[in-house]
């Protein structure tokens, strides 16, 4: 237990429509995700691993808010890449695909403001929940471990069901469901093969298969183009061998993934914490997860309050367009944080 401005915190976690509430430890080691019981997991950007087994999960469903909320205005945010900065950087990108070093580079900026005085990110997920609500919205609060992340993620890093893996990268966005440009389609093929890719690492061979390859979901105030990935794991493979095969996700980095990483390391001037991470469940006993993509995703550091915002840089890319997009996926969820 800890408090935030006079209120207690108390640890707990909204994942997959269930509450999960007596924490019972907290570990670094994605080795206990295979030894049993049913784990609340957020993974940084960076790697960094924070699970959480809690005794007990029952039924959360989105109700009226009741949890404090102090409306933070859309002028409080500051941007660690201004529309400058953030059109330089894609320009960069496009220099180095031009080169030949890349093919595609997700380029991100971070948000940060100050959290007013007695608001909780209890508060905030209440409130996302409400009024813009996502496939994989998500809440983990562990005082004591810097861990306080709210989230609206519509997209699904991984999901397990005993040996059988699934991924869903989101690739391309627009307004509309009729807005996308081929860059959006070459961008979505291009993280298809990655991911490809990536679960061949650890699935059986033959196994890895692309079912659906740009299909358009809707999602509130923009559409999204979304492929499956899937296959079958080899017998023995763990979460540590399933993390280090496909982590980061494919999605927010780009592609090849180490060179893709590597501009972002030399362009983006803020740390993304668990945003373009991924936060989920992890069900031992049952041999069953969830994980999210950590996008469309708040986090709590002190009284600093951060969102992160971005997209998939390729050759078509437009500076401006491409500035324009990352206010487009913030724009909601910042209302929302607004009141």
């Amino acid at each position: 237990m800890g408090d935030h401005g006079g209120v207690p915190l108390v640890a707990r976690a909204v994942l997959g429509g269930q509450l999960a509430t007596g924490l019972l430890e907290v570990t670094d080691d994605p080795g206990a995700l295979d030894r049993g019981g049913r784990w609340a997991v957020v993974v940084g950007f960076d790697g960094r691993l924070t699970a959480a087994r809690f005794a007990d999960w029952r039924p959360y469903g989105p109700a009226a808010p009741s949890a404090p909320w102090t409306p933070v205005p859309r002028g409080a945010w500051r941007s660690s890449l201004d529309a400058a900065a953030f059109r330089a950087g894609v320009r960069e990108i496009r220099a180095r695909i031009a080169a030949g070093d890349v093919y595609q580079v997700n380029l991100c900026r971070v948000l940060e403001a100050e959290l007013p005085d007695g608001a909780t990110l209890t508060g905030l997920h209440e409130r996302l929940a409400a009024r813009h609500p996502a496939p994989h919205a998500a809440h983990v609060l562990l005082p004591g471990h810097d861990v306080d992340v709210a989230c609206a993620s519509p997209e699904l890093f991984l999901a397990r069901a005993g040996e059988h893996l699934v991924s869903r990268p989101i690739k391309g966005t627009a307004a509309t469901r009729d807005g996308f440009l081929p860059k959006d389609r070459a961008e979505n093929v291009m993280i298809v093969d990655l991911v490809r890719n990536d679960l061949g690492r650890v699935c059986r061979p033959g196994t890895v298969r692309a079912p659906e390859v740009c299909g358009v979901e809707e999602h509130p105030g923009l559409a999204h183009l979304v492929s499956t990935v899937e296959g079958d794991l080899r017998p023995g493979v763990g979460w540590g061998e399933i993390l280090a095969a496909s982590f980061p996700p494919g999605s927010v980095v780009g592609a090849p993934k180490l060179a893709a990483l590597a501009v972002i390391a030399a362009l983006e001037p803020a740390d993304r914490g668990p945003y373009c991470g991924a936060i989920g469940w992890v069900d031992a006993d049952a041999g069953r997860a969830e994980l999210a993509v950590g996008i469309r995703t708040f986090w709590r550091t002190g009284r600093t309050l951060r969102f992160g915002t971005g997209g998939g840089i390729t050759w078509d890319s437009d500076p401006d367009g491409e500035w324009r997009e990352t206010e487009l996926k913030a724009a909601r969820l910042l209302a929302v944080a607004a009141g």
